[in-house]
């Protein structure tokens, strides 16, 4: 899977974040580039061709600039592979979906204290018999 290979290097991961914002000029995604990492302008033009021939990137002529943008088809493959190894985080987070609605529907219901259970449904009638 070539996109693998595309995102192992952490200055293309940088350019796909810029890119997933919108479209950005050479210029600009250069730029920025160059001052995170430090490298040469012809280094960053490498990571966008390289993003580019992956098909991970796409480019258009816009006048004298090139936009470019993130095609997500290859992120597709990463995404479907990556399925099997979800559960590994959803479990948790599911279990912090638990806890988050448990904490909601305690502030909701508040206690009684003497005996740690919720207080609704259990308040004595405030009417006699004798009212209704």
């Amino acid at each position: 899977m070539q996109a693998f290979d595309v995102l192992g290097d952490p200055v293309r991961r940088r350019i796909l974040e810029l890119l997933a914002d919108g479209e950005l000029t050479a210029g600009a995604v250069s730029g920025v580039i160059r001052t995170e990492f430090g490298i040469s302008q012809p280094a960053v033009s490498q990571h966008l061709r390289v993003l580019r021939e992956s098909g991970v990137a796409t480019v258009r002529p816009n006048g004298t600039r090139r936009l470019y943008a993130v095609d997500s088809a290859p992120l597709r493959e990463v995404d479907i592979w990556l399925e099997r190894f979800r559960r590994f985080w959803t479990q948790r987070l599911d279990a912090l979906g638990t806890e988050l609605a448990r904490g909601r529907r305690e502030r909701r219901e508040p206690c009684d204290n003497a005996t740690g259970t919720s207080s609704a449904g259990s308040q004595p009638s405030t009417k006699s018999e004798e009212e209704t």
